[in-house]
């Protein structure tokens, strides 16, 4: 994304509404459930905007469903005891290598 700032004026609507640029939405996910805008008035009279994700975008990909389900995957063979616990990287390693032979 680029350092520059660029200025848009915004109409305020009935009731203080204002619409976003259609590009400025996407490109902040503020398209999505859930977004919100966190709005600081500063004392000189600014009002500053800053979008505010339920989850930060970049971390989205935890959050699918097919990950989701995955993790759910994990915590069963956890919870039912089945895991290998390495003393070391060498270890974890050896038993990758054995599992590869079989």
């Amino acid at each position: 994304m680029s350092a520059s700032i660029k200025h848009r004026y915004l109409s305020v609507q009935g009731r203080g509404t204002i619409a976003l640029p259609a590009d400025v939405r996407r490109r902040l996910h503020l398209d999505e459930q859930g977004a919100q805008l966190e709005m600081t008035e500063r004392a000189d009279g600014v009002i500053e905007l800053r979008a505010a994700l339920p989850v930060p975008a970049e971390q989205r990909w935890f959050w699918t469903e097919r990950w989701q389900e995955r993790e759910r995957e994990v915590d069963e063979h956890v919870d039912a005891g089945r895991v290998t616990v390495h003393d070391s990287t060498e270890d974890f390693l050896d038993h990758l290598n054995e599992l590869d032979s079989e």
